[in-house]
């Protein structure tokens, strides 16, 4: 039986190239297939082009709000509509300002699904994956 079928595709932007390579790796390593970005610009044309199964992305690239733009352009698509899109943030660790998406009215401003905080946790990151594509 193939499970070609079953491998979800994740597009990972962000501009830290280091963190953009081990996040990959760790996700490829739990069956994951990842297409990556180093930018909001080429995030959103892997997104066109490769049409992920969801997306986790960096808020600050090349602006401060370049995530915050990216989750905007591909929740105005039809298929971005179908997908989660993640914001991954380190605002909260180097600001101390924190944001989240619990409410509606965050949920619609911010235009996410969900907030991931830097430094990633594989395990969460991997069970809240896994919460979405089995619902």
């Amino acid at each position: 039986m193939q499970h070609s079928d079953k491998i979800k595709t994740i597009l990972l932007v962000d501009d830290d190239i280091d963190l953009l390579e081990q996040n990959k790796l760790l996700m490829e390593s739990k069956g994951f297939n990842v297409v990556t970005a180093e930018s909001g610009k080429e995030g959103f044309e892997v997104f066109t082009k490769v049409k992920p199964d969801l997306a986790i992305i960096d808020l600050i690239m090349e602006e401060y709000d370049s995530g915050f733009i990216l989750c905007h352009r591909i929740k105005k698509t039809e298929h971005g509509k179908r997908i989660p899109v993640f914001i991954l943030t380190s605002a909260t660790y180097n600001t101390g300002f924190k944001f989240s998406s619990e409410t509606k009215e965050e949920r619609e401003w911010i235009k996410c699904d969900g907030i991931l905080n830097k430094p990633v946790v594989v395990d969460e990151l991997i069970s809240k994956l896994n919460n979405y594509f089995d619902e």
